[in-house]
């Protein structure tokens, strides 16, 4: 969150874009950046905004998700890189057209001063702040084996686009080179060591939380990490080692499709391949300069792509309203293309689109006769004969194939359209695919608006005549015969596109039969004393007029396409993936707990947090004793006896220690309450005076076993450590503070440090309180 400081005003905005148009400083919530590595209770923030003191420093009290307090300066606040001249839209009729022609200048931006010609030759050069030293060093000497690009959504699917560099240039076999999604790689495939690891992460806004989420994994298992990403200051750039930024590092995107950052982070994938390539040598076939020379003259070839928007209006216009079903396909790199425009389109026309490869839409749902949008750019020879035939085979299923293809082709006579974009490098071909796909999805998504025109005009007036017949008192049985000439051309206009089939694709068909009977009622067609055989109430001019401006609402509705917005944006509703439990298993205790034998699934995610928040407590496990339960204990009153357990397994000085259970198997005292209560819990044993540390282990909410390990305690933590440790454990911290309010005015922390820990942690609420008595 953004919090910009105006004029008596704060303004709280997701982005630095929401606070611009009233003030240019503001201050960045950020509860990474401050908190204590060691410690996750103060990871997040609280701010908190006093009216009194709007727009001031004074007015804001900060603090951590403990509760410690993190006073604000001026040094905390932060000045915008932008300006509301970034974000104006100018001529425009949407920020997306005009992100989409800005875009062969965001290429050339990127490309601006990191390829140049020397020698007569184009070369990549990148500094040092992009590709350090040592990483530098580690391709050379042959420490990196791995390059993994990730990221999500678009940037995820740019990022294929440095494999297919790498995969050019490299000779086959030096490095193992994967584009994939960051949830996939750090939810399946991390490992405990990946020093030989580069880790490319893409990423427009450089805050996405599963990106980042999985950059902060990798790297503390020894990867290193270069983010490609649009802008400076993000989290990402602090998080990696390198970084090479799209456009100027401040391309401002307002539409939430995101257009002009897929081409400026191709460009820059482009780049960092030949880079790399550069410092481990070029593949002997490979030819540089061919690409190197496409690559400088692309933003040319994307200019003259956008030239032929008016071609893909005509085409999106006639096709993309009457047709229900959609696909994208496409071939070898045009599947980036494919990915890409199934993206965009998904997001601007309210689409659920498959995307397959060429060959492989004959074998799977042809049977829908969907419209498909082929990506065949850049293919030649027998490759371009096949997708030739696959379109054939398309058309004979009564699909609608429009295909992208390469000027000067001809092999696509088949489809329906083909929209022939510049010549370029086969390697770069996509690219324009992609920019074609891009228009094509922004035509369709206006087509499909322009379909609720008449419904809203029929809306707009009746709104006007039940407006008009309340101020001047009229008879609202005669609002009809009023409205029968505003409705008619309307009503004609829609009757006009439903023998045409425009509605088909996007209308739902309840929605269009009742719009349909309702203008019928309305216009006098059907009598009104039908209303109730149809409608199941009795027909009257005020009963026609509300029905039927709530099918006009929910017709516009579904019809509706805003083109920059989005019906259920992505930002306003996840938050990305926590994979919590991944660091978690790194905590020493939670290591020592997996260590004596304990499975994974065994532990639940709040034991693991517990085991967490307790490891700065712990000095020593002396050792350990696993216990195994027979029968099932379903609560805390279970009756003694029904339930038994056996030890398993012991380590440590758990070998040299009887166990009560060697004579009596019964599970009972204190393992019978985690056993019910499946919670990790400290003790101290009344027999012996040992503190032991008892953990469930869990299946299917039953608890299955108890590891018991022997522990020392610290009794020299500081006090917001040990404050942490009794929040973490069992909300104990909360819990004795109620106890000690209930009598005393206050609740004073530095007595906490005076107690003994053992106590502290194990000892009746109740009796810990005599320690705050007057």
């Amino acid at each position: 969150l953004y919090i910009g400081l105006a004029e008596d005003m704060y303004v709280v905005a997701s982005e630095p874009y929401g606070v611009i148009e009233e003030t240019d400083t503001y201050l960045r919530m950020d509860g990474e950046t401050q908190a204590d590595p060691d410690n996750p209770a103060t990871r997040g923030q609280v701010v908190v905004l006093d009216a009194h003191g709007a727009g001031t420093i004074e007015g804001l009290t900060r603090l951590a998700y403990d509760g410690a307090s993190l006073p604000v300066s001026a040094a905390d606040l932060a000045t915008a890189s932008i300006t509301t001249r970034d974000i104006d839209r100018g001529a425009a009729p949407h920020y997306l057209l005009k992100e989409i022609s800005e875009a062969p200048s965001s290429f050339r931006k990127t490309l601006r001063g990191k390829l140049l010609e020397r020698d007569g030759a184009l070369r990549v050069v990148l500094p040092d702040e992009t590709l350090p030293a040592d990483v530098r060093a580690s391709l050379r000497d042959g420490s990196i084996l791995r390059i993994l690009v990730i990221g999500q959504g678009t940037a995820a699917v740019a990022g294929q686009s440095l494999a297919v560099a790498l995969n050019e240039a490299v000779e086959h076999g030096r490095f193992e080179v994967h584009a994939k999604l960051a949830t996939e790689l750090s939810g399946f495939e991390l490992r405990e060591d990946m020093s030989d690891t580069l880790v490319v992460a893409v990423s427009q806004s450089g805050t996405t939380t599963d990106t980042n989420r999985t950059v902060d994994l990798v790297r503390s298992r020894g990867a290193k990490v270069i983010a490609i990403v649009n802008r400076r200051g993000s989290d990402l750039t602090d998080k990696s080692d390198g970084v090479l930024y799209t456009s100027d590092g401040r391309d401002v995107e307002m539409s939430v499709a995101s257009t002009k950052a897929f081409y400026s982070q191709i460009a820059a994938s482009f780049l960092l391949g030949f880079a790399i390539a550069g410092e481990v040598g070029f593949a002997r076939d490979f030819d540089g300069a061919e690409v190197l020379a496409a690559l400088r003259d692309l933003p040319a070839a994307m200019e003259r792509t956008i030239a032929l928007r008016p071609e893909l209006a005509a085409a999106a216009q006639r096709f993309a309203p009457s047709r229900r079903y959609w696909a994208i396909v496409g071939n070898g790199v045009n599947r980036i293309a494919a990915q890409e425009v199934r993206i965009k389109l998904s997001e601007l026309c309210y689409k659920s689109i498959a995307c397959d490869a060429t060959e492989d839409k004959k074998h799977i749902d042809l049977s829908s006769e969907p419209l498909i949008l082929v990506c065949a750019a850049g293919l030649s020879g027998s490759t371009a004969d096949d997708v030739a035939k696959e379109v054939a085979i398309y058309r004979a299923h009564k699909a609608a194939p429009i295909v992208f293809a390469t000027e000067g082709e001809e092999r696509f006579s088949a489809a329906l359209q083909a929209i022939l974009v510049p010549a370029t490098h086969p390697t770069l071909a996509f690219v324009l695919s992609a920019m074609a796909g891009h228009l094509f999805g922004y035509e369709a998504a206006l087509a499909i608006d322009a379909l609720a025109r008449p419904l809203r005009e029929a809306r707009g007036a009746i709104e006007a005549a039940v407006t008009a017949a309340g101020s001047a008192g009229g008879d609202p049985d005669r609002l009809l015969d009023r409205l029968d000439p505003k409705l008619e051309p309307v009503v004609t206009k829609f009757f006009e596109g439903l023998r045409a089939n425009d509605y088909n694709g996007h209308l739902e068909a309840s929605t269009a039969v009742r719009l349909a009977s309702l203008f019928r009622f309305a216009l006098g067609v059907l009598p009104l004393d039908a209303y109730q055989i149809e409608y199941g109430r009795q027909g009257t001019p005020s009963v026609v007029i509300e029905d039927l401006t709530a099918a006009l609402t929910r017709a516009i509705e579904e019809l509706t396409r805003p083109v920059d917005a989005i019906k259920h944006q992505a930002k306003t509703v996840t938050v990305g993936i926590s994979r919590s439990d991944e660091t978690l298993l790194q905590v020493g205790l939670v290591k020592e707990v997996l260590a004596a034998g304990v499975a994974r699934d065994r532990l639940t995610y709040g034991s693991l947090r517990t085991l967490a928040s307790l490891d700065p407590l712990v000095r020593e496990i002396l050792g350990y004793t696993r216990y195994g339960i027979e029968g099932r204990v379903d609560g805390p009153a279970d009756e003694l006896g029904d339930v038994t357990v056996s030890i398993v397994d012991r380590g440590g000085i758990g070998r040299e220690l009887r166990s009560r259970t060697d004579d009596n198997p019964v599970l009972r005292g204190t393992k019978h309450r985690v056993a019910a209560e499946r919670v990790v819990t400290l003790a101290k044993g009344r027999s012996d005076g040992r503190t032991v540390l008892i953990v469930p282990e869990v299946k299917d909410k039953y608890a299955t076993g108890l590891t018991l390990l022997h522990v020392t305690l610290r009794d020299d933590l500081p006090l917001t450590s040990l404050r942490t440790v009794l929040q973490g454990y069992r909300g104990r911290y909360n819990a004795l503070k109620d106890v000690v309010t209930e009598t005393e005015p206050t609740f004073r922390d530095d007595l906490l440090t005076q107690i003994p820990v053992v106590e502290l942690m194990t000892a009746p609420l109740y009796d810990l309180a005599d320690h705050w008595r007057s």
